[in-house]
């Protein structure tokens, strides 16, 4: 398991580690899967109601797969923990909670003041999020 830094959620931590996603496919107990770039976070849909944590890897900060994999699960339910690790940016984290990442692991430490101030740096998003802020443009036209 990935030692966490950054956690926005009011539940207990997973403490089980992440198998991967074809590992996941063949265990009826595991709890925590991770994705690398690459799995298809469909492949998880039929099984969210089990999992508590998915971990996403972020190998390198120019590798965007994730922000889909996160999307695609949120957008289909998807409750329990997302977290961001690997190569994960202070300039990336206000990106990545509006695709629903709520906890963030990231290979250099990032304070939590930090983290707070690039959350709070667009607070106004034009896009859709699941992050539940409303779009501007939906703000306008009610």
């Amino acid at each position: 398991m990935v030692e966490q830094n950054l956690r926005y959620r009011t539940d207990e931590p997973v403490g089980d580690p992440a198998v991967t996603v074809d590992a996941f496919a063949d265990q009826s107990n595991a709890t925590a899967v991770r994705i690398e770039p690459g799995d298809d976070a469909r492949a998880l849909l039929p099984h969210l109601d089990r999992i508590a944590l998915v971990e996403v890897n972020f190998p390198a900060y120019t590798d965007g797969r994730g922000y889909s994999a996160a999307r695609i699960l949120r957008e289909h339910g998807y409750a329990g923990e997302l977290r961001a690790v690997g190569d994960v940016l202070l300039d990336q984290l206000s990106h990545m909670r509006r695709c629903g990442f709520d906890s963030f692991a990231p290979n250099q430490p990032i304070s939590a003041e930090a983290a707070e101030k690039a959350f709070a740096t667009w607070p106004e998003v034009y896009q859709k999020t699941v992050d539940g802020r409303p779009a501007i443009w939906a703000r306008r036209h009610g």
